[in-house]
This record gives C-alpha cells, sequence and structure tokens, in this order.
C-alpha cells in the first residue's frame, strides 16, 4: 500500500496499458483481452474516440504514478424517465493486489458524482453472474438488482 493520496482524474493515453492490464486481470478479462506489447492498436482507436464523446470518459484512481483502478462512465439521453439522462458505469477495475482498500469505493462515488452533476435520472451498470463479490461491492453502495441484463455477442462485419 502507498502513501501518496488517491487521487481520480480522466484517463489519459499514457494510462492505457495500465487499464488494459486491469482488465485483463481476472477469469473473465483474461479471455478478453489482448496484453501485447505493444497494445494493439484498437485499443488506442477506442480510447481516443471514448475521449473526444462528450458524453463518455474513463476515471482512473492514481496513487502517485501508479494507476491502480478504472471505470468506464458513459451518458446517455433518454426518453423514459420523462427525457432523463442515464448514466452507465461499465469496465470497473482495481488492482489485484490492492481490492477491498476503498479504491473502487472511491471510483464508483466520483461516477456517481459526476452523474448527478449531469442531472441523470439514475446510475446503471452490469456485472457478470458469476462475480458474487462485484454483486455485494455494489449493493453496499446502494445498487439494487431490480433488472436482468442481457447481451447478445456479435460477430464483426466481414
Amino acid at each position: 500500500m502507498s502513501n501518496a493520496p488517491l487521487i481520480i482524474r480522466r484517463a489519459e493515453r499514457e494510462d492505457l496499458p495500465a487499464i488494459v492490464r486491469m482488465l485483463a486481470d481476472d477469469q473473465l478479462g483474461s479471455t478478453r483481452e489482448l496484453l501485447d506489447d505493444p497494445l494493439p492498436a484498437s485499443y488506442y482507436h477506442a480510447f481516443d474516440e471514448i475521449q473526444a464523446d462528450p458524453n463518455n470518459l474513463i476515471l482512473v484512481a492514481c496513487e502517485g504514478a501508479a494507476v491502480v483502478g478504472t471505470l468506464q462512465l458513459t451518458f446517455t439521453p433518454s426518453l423514459s424517465y420523462r427525457g432523463g439522462r442515464r448514466a452507465t458505469v461499465e469496465s470497473v477495475r482495481t488492482e489485484a493486489a490492492r481490492r477491498g482498500q476503498g479504491i473502487g469505493t472511491a471510483l464508483m462515488r466520483s461516477a456517481i458524482e459526476l452523474a448527478q452533476e449531469r442531472g441523470c435520472a439514475l446510475i446503471q451498470l452490469t456485472t457478470h453472474a458469476t462475480r458474487t463479490d462485484a454483486h455485494r461491492f455494489y449493493e453496499k453502495l446502494g445498487f439494487t438488482g431490480e433488472h436482468i441484463g442481457m447481451k447478445l455477442r456479435l460477430e464483426p462485419p466481414a
């Protein structure tokens, strides 16, 4: 554990290798991500697209120069909730050795605060059914499992 204060900030392009490393550092992510050095260009293209979109951002939690946590936050205009906006949280990760030390909580609280500042009617997320520790974590933050998240995997165009 570092003595440096935890800083939550918008991600920078130089943070991308650390972010992808955290995304890959679990049973599910290890099958989805590529940790090539250098990273595949697709990660940089996606990062640049996210950074250019005013309704998308990636947050990182840093201790000194070390990136120790991350999440993506997307704001979506919606007709439901009387034309209210929604915030969606994705890809929440904390360095494996640092889990349980409040980093994820600090990131999520920042995301909730940003959603409130943007006038969102709600903040939502999906979490894999096998991530029971994550379910408890989100419930402690006030999230409820009142919906069923569903996904359809698509093949890239030929």
